[in-house]
């Protein structure tokens, strides 16, 4: 089983999922339809573009995110270089991020040159994946994943084909994709509660622009001329149909404003009328689960991510953070305590310096040790009881 969230993911990856095959995409719409049915475009990945299933369930956002990109890049260049050269990728991959350099990317800081190739990608896609500012963010390992992860790979096909990224071009795409979703909401027949949300999450994620509402006043303000091949074109149709969608639909009138958009990127109606039927099927299917499209207070939607993110993390050291908690005797018989009564200010101290010795020892359990996980201990301790046998909590009836 691969776990992104340990070394040594991306070399798991290939070794589980070889051998490749030798059938490539064969067109850009049809590499570019593959990648969207996964959800990647729209920041919401629900499957691979893979031969050989992974599950998930039981995954954090955050490591889906860093498989979908990893894949994604991957499927990049078996398209581009009709190649399944693992080592040839990753080194290729490794080199393009390096090359990008964001000002609020420190490579210095993220990157160990002693490190293998594979484990600087790990912590260079680790760190791609997640959104550039914001205060739970900064507090909480960047919990919140970044939404425009497509540009990444329009920039990386342009490195495969050209050597190397043409000057401004991660600017420039950006720009391109705050124009075209600022003049969408513009144009929409109605505001829906997600419009606000979907705005702030793609100012978040750009990387090379200041996010700004968009100068531009209509559709035929929009320079569209830097955008030069197909995937860049589907990309921002389906940015806009996602921007407008709302009440389960598309309205009539918006649908013009994608068929006029369609007209001046020179895009074929019947790419525009799938767009439209395929964001209508997703959002659909899978509206409940996308947050932008759910008017949840920030701090509870935030309170609920943390809830089943610390589920998962306790879930997977089940055995070894029991073998942990049985070696201190005082803070097992506190934990027990805690299940009848509350803990008095010198026992809860306690209780969080022994825990936090054992998260130490417990390396997926660092999310505690971060600046603001204290706060996370009470998550913790709450779903600790449920591990403790029954003697320890009288509780329990036999």
């Amino acid at each position: 089983m691969i776990n992104p969230s340990i070394h040594g993911w991306i070399d798991k990856f290939f070794a589980e999922q070889k051998p490749f095959s030798d059938l490539f995409p064969a067109s850009e719409l049809d590499f570019y339809t593959r990648t969207r049915k996964t959800g990647f475009i729209f920041g919401h990945i629900v499957d691979f573009d893979v031969e050989k299933p992974i599950a998930i369930d039981a995954w954090l956002p955050v490591e889906v995110s860093k498989l979908g990109l990893l894949n994604t890049l991957f499927q990049t260049y078996r398209f581009v270089k009709k190649s399944n050269h693992q080592e040839d990728f990753i080194l290729k991959a490794h080199t393009f991020y390096r090359e990008i350099k964001p000002k609020s990317f420190n490579l210095l800081k993220k990157v160990l040159p002693a490190n293998p190739v594979s484990i600087q990608l790990e912590e260079l896609i680790h760190e791609r994946v997640q959104t550039s500012d914001d205060l739970i963010s900064k507090n909480f390992s960047n919990l919140v994943t970044n939404a425009l992860l497509f540009a990444d790979v329009l920039a990386f096909k342009q490195y495969l084909e050209k050597g190397n990224i043409p000057e401004k071009y991660s600017i420039r795409i950006e720009e391109v994709i705050i124009s075209i979703v600022s003049l969408s909401l513009k144009s929409k027949t109605g505001i829906s509660v997600h419009d606000e949300l979907l705005q702030k999450l793609v100012e978040n994620s750009v990387r090379y622009t200041k996010y700004s509402s968009s100068k531009t006043k209509t559709i035929d303000d929009l320079d569209l001329s830097y955008l030069e091949n197909n995937l860049e074109k589907y990309y921002v149709i389906d940015l806009a149909g996602l921007s407008l969608w709302s009440d389960e639909k598309v309205e009539n009138e918006e649908r013009y404003f994608l068929y006029t958009l369609g007209k001046k990127l020179d895009i074929d109606e019947a790419i525009i009328l799938k767009s439209i039927d395929f964001i209508n099927s997703f959002i659909s299917i899978h509206k409940d689960e996308i947050p932008y499209f759910n008017d949840v207070n920030p701090v509870k939607h935030f309170y609920d991510q943390t809830t089943e993110n610390v589920s998962v993390i306790i879930n997977r050291n089940k055995k070894r953070l029991i073998k942990e908690l049985s070696q201190s005797k005082e803070l097992m018989y506190l934990l027990a305590q805690s299940t009848k009564r509350d803990l008095d200010k010198d026992e809860k101290r306690k209780v969080k310096n022994q825990l936090l010795d054992i998260c130490k020892s417990v390396p997926s359990l660092t999310i505690f040790l971060l600046p603001g996980g204290t706060l996370l201990l009470p998550l913790l301790i709450k779903f600790i009881p449920k591990m403790l046998p029954s003697a320890f909590n009288e509780n329990i009836d036999d």
